[in-house]
Parts: structure tokens; C-alpha cells; sequence
């Protein structure tokens, strides 16, 4: 049970604080309800390259890293399609240093073009050295738009094509600051040695005057339901086959979603799970093999990829991966089985809560996709999951119908 108090400034700011007087500092997680799934079809990745501009200085602040390390601070961030996270961990001591940096570049971001042109490269080596120029770099700027048609995860977070980056201009970029970067569209979590009578006159202070911004109103495309069966066949420089195929399955906040995320890791969750098992200890199909969710806000996707063993065709793989598809749809996950990945996911919720980080960055999700509450009732969704449950979710999102495969072709296996 993680407790924390709750408030809003009139800006539309929510704040979240939990108080841990047993670490000598605070994490200082700031969460924006803006992700890859925000962009225009022709302006991709812009989230992702704001990750990067806003470490590229603001109106009073040219450095961000600088002040932050001299007072024994460390910071990070992360995009992914439905959100963008910055977070800092700084002594308490030291704890408005932080507010002065977040509250800087919520307020002003400095747009010079020096720094957008710098982001912009480092952006654009990134897409050619993680994407283009990576064995195996490609599948999701592949698999994406196979298995999605209308909804923008069609893309991925670093954009559909490096030239939208190339050809990102100032007021672009500006726009989309100003769209989303404001504090109604925020939420901050104070974890640590903090008090919510200590956290409120500084949020005031630091935050208070910042105004809010439009209120944004999502009409985002809903993926309609896939009713035939998506292949991809694409041959690369690669040192093996490999098999992807991806199953629409539901978002995130649906009753089905813990089970769905269980029946991911029945099959694949560990060296005793089924497809391990099966398709590597047994019949030798695949060298590796994994099956999970993407864990995404909307309806998202239910993934299978492994790697054909030595010899092995992809397209026996790709039959026998369905025989083991067949099998968890016809004949209900025994009671030890449930229980047991039940008991990995508990473990690693419960371990994963010991870092104040940790901890907000988890609160600052469950804030953004519902409520911060619900954190504290998410291990109880998961222990409710019963084996029925599973059988039926098989049954009803790995169909042929909703398949989406890529089969990736090493030339070098193949020649």
C-alpha cells in the first residue's frame, strides 16, 4: 500500500506527494499526457525529439544538466506513444534546484535554432543507428502500420520516417510545445523525504504562476476490428530468420487486461513457461522465443517473436508456434500454473515499489490512464484472474482473422 496525498493548483497542476522519511532524498517525477499517439500522420516524432529539447535549455537556465549535477542531482526521461516522462532525484537539501529547472522549462523552453538543430541530428543518428542501420532495427517501423490501419500507434515513437524530423520547422515545433507542455496537461509526483506541507508552498511558488494551457480534447482513430489475416515478408541483412506475428487485444484499462497480461506470461514468462518448454527444450523449433503485451493506453497488441532454431524453416516455425496457440485456446492453464506467474508478477510489483523512484513514476501513470488509487488495488486485479478467464481471451484474440505476421528472412540463412 503506497500512501500519498493529492492536490491540483489552479492551473490545472496535479500534484501527488509520498512521504518516505527513511531516504535522505526525493524523486521528482513530471508526467505529460502527450506521446507519439498526439502527432499528425505528416509530423512524426515530435514527442520523442522533445524528449531530447527539453535538456536544450530554457529562458534562464542555458544549461539544464549543469546546476542539476552540482547539486548532486540525476535526471532521465522517456517517450513512449501515450505519454512523455522526465524525472529527477536530488538530495532533499537540494530539492529546489529541481523545481527551478521543471519549472523553467514548463514555463519557457528556449527555442534557439542552434538547439533545435542539434536535437535534430541527434535524433536523426539515432532513427539511422537504433532503426535503419541495426539488425532487426526495422520491425516496428514494419509491424506497426501491418497491424494498425486508422490509429496513430501506426507509428512508432521515434516517427514513421526520418524525414519528418529533417523537416521539422520552428513553428512546428513550437506549436507542439505549446499545445501540450503546460501544466494542465501535467502531473508531478513528489516521492521521498517530503511532506505535503513542505511540497505545497514550492509548487506554489515555482508552479503557481505558470498559465495553463488549452484544454485538449482527444478525437483519436479507433482501430476498427481486423477481419483478415495480415502477412509481411521482408528479406535483410541479419544473422537469422525471425517470426513476428501480433494479435489486437484490448486497452488498458479494460477488466481483461491483467488476464491478458497473464496469458502472455504462461507462455512465455521464465525457462518452465510453455513455449520455452515446448518450442525450444523440446522440439528444438526455436533458439528464443517470447510472447507479451505492449501495455499501451488503447487497444494495443498481443506479440509473438522468436527466432527459428539452427536448420528450421520459418515456415515450420510459424506452424508449430500455432499448435501451441491452439492448445492454450482448447484446454484451461492448470490452478499451480495461474499461481505461480500470479506470484512473478506480485513479487516484481511489490520489489519494483522499494525505489521512491520507482514509485513515482508509478503513481504518475496510474494518475494519467485513471487515478493514482489505483496502483494500490492493481496486484489485488491480478490475483482475482482466474483460468477461464485466460481460455476465453485466447480464444478471442488469436484468431487467424486478427493476425498480423511478419516473417523477417535472413539473406544469409537463405542463400
Amino acid at each position: 500500500m503506497i500512501e500519498f496525498e493529492k492536490f491540483k493548483l489552479k492551473n490545472g497542476l496535479t500534484v501527488i506527494v509520498h512521504q518516505d522519511e527513511s531516504t535522505p532524498t526525493v524523486a521528482m517525477n513530471i508526467l505529460y499526457k502527450v506521446g507519439a499517439r498526439d502527432e499528425s500522420p505528416d509530423k512524426t516524432g515530435f514527442a520523442h525529439l522533445f524528449e531530447h529539447l527539453m535538456f536544450g535549455g530554457s529562458a534562464h537556465i542555458p544549461s539544464f544538466d549543469k546546476p542539476l549535477e552540482a547539486a548532486g542531482g540525476e535526471n532521465n526521461a522517456f517517450t513512449n506513444s501515450d505519454i512523455t516522462n522526465y524525472y529527477i532525484t536530488i538530495p532533499k537539501e537540494n530539492l529546489e534546484t529541481a523545481f527551478w529547472l521543471e519549472s523553467d522549462r514548463m514555463l519557457n523552453l528556449a527555442f534557439s535554432p542552434k538547439s533545435l538543430e542539434v536535437q535534430r541530428q541527434v535524433v536523426i543518428e539515432e532513427f539511422k543507428q537504433s532503426y535503419l542501420n541495426q539488425p532487426y532495427g526495422d520491425v516496428w517501423l514494419l509491424l506497426k502500420p501491418l497491424a494498425y490501419k486508422v490509429h496513430p500507434y501506426q507509428w512508432n515513437t521515434i516517427g514513421k520516417d526520418i524525414s519528418h524530423i529533417e523537416e521539422a520547422t520552428m513553428e512546428d515545433v513550437k506549436s507542439f510545445y505549446q499545445k501540450y507542455y503546460n501544466p494542465n496537461n501535467a502531473i508531478m509526483v513528489l516521492a521521498g523525504n517530503i511532506s505535503k506541507k513542505e511540497a505545497l508552498p514550492l509548487c506554489e511558488k515555482w508552479f503557481g504562476d505558470i498559465p495553463a494551457g488549452d484544454e485538449i480534447i482527444r478525437h483519436l482513430p479507433q482501430e476498427p476490428q481486423q477481419t483478415e489475416a495480415r502477412r509481411l515478408s521482408v528479406e535483410r541483412e541479419v544473422p537469422s530468420d525471425a517470426l513476428y506475428i501480433a494479435f489486437h487485444m484490448c486497452d488498458r484499462l479494460h477488466p481483461d487486461y491483467q488476464a491478458t497480461d497473464l496469458l502472455s506470461d504462461v507462455l512465455s514468462n521464465g525457462p518452465s513457461s510453455r513455449l520455452v518448454q515446448t518450442l525450444i527444450k523440446e522440439k528444438h523449433i526455436f533458439s528464443e522465443i517470447d510472447a507479451y503485451i505492449g501495455g499501451d493506453m488503447d487497444a494495443g497488441l498481443f506479440i509473438f517473436n522468436g527466432r527459428p532454431a539452427e536448420g528450421v524453416s520459418l515456415e515450420k516455425a510459424e506452424k508449430e508456434l500455432w499448435k501451441e496457440i491452439e492448445k492454450i485456446k482448447e484446454e484451461e492453464v492448470d490452478a499451480y500454473e495461474l499461481q505461480k506467474v500470479k506470484n512473478k508478477v506480485e513479487s516484481t510489483m511489490v520489489f519494483g515499489e522499494v525505489s521512491v523512484l520507482n514509485k513515482a513514476m508509478s503513481l504518475a501513470f496510474y494518475e494519467a490512464i485513471s487515478q493514482a488509487e489505483d496502483l494500490n488495488v492493481e496486484v489485488d486485479k491480478y490475483r482475482k484472474v482466474e483460468s477461464r478467464q485466460l481460455q476465453r481471451i485466447a480464444r478471442q484474440i488469436f484468431t487467424k482473422d486478427n493476425a498480423n505476421t511478419l516473417l523477417y528472412h535472413s539473406k544469409t540463412t537463405n542463400q
